[in-house]
């Protein structure tokens, strides 16, 4: 499966994938994260249920607070 993934075209040896599949398999574990698809929002409700498609642009977003 073809995606790209924060701007980077990747090749996914996988025919589905959730998006809690893609950021175990990336190792993107950081408890604060974003993540959007195609430029919309997924609830991290429902990373466990929602596939991605071939040709997804996938933003995976650390968010980072501060004082």
């Amino acid at each position: 499966m073809k995606l790209i993934i924060n701007n980077n075209p990747e090749i996914i040896d996988a025919e589905t994938l959730t998006v809690a599949e893609l950021l175990t398999l990336k190792h993107f574990t950081f408890k604060m994260i974003v993540v959007k698809i195609n430029g919309k929002p997924i609830d991290k409700n429902e990373y466990a249920t929602t596939f991605l498609k071939e040709g997804d642009n996938v933003q995976a977003i650390h968010l980072i607070s501060g004082g």
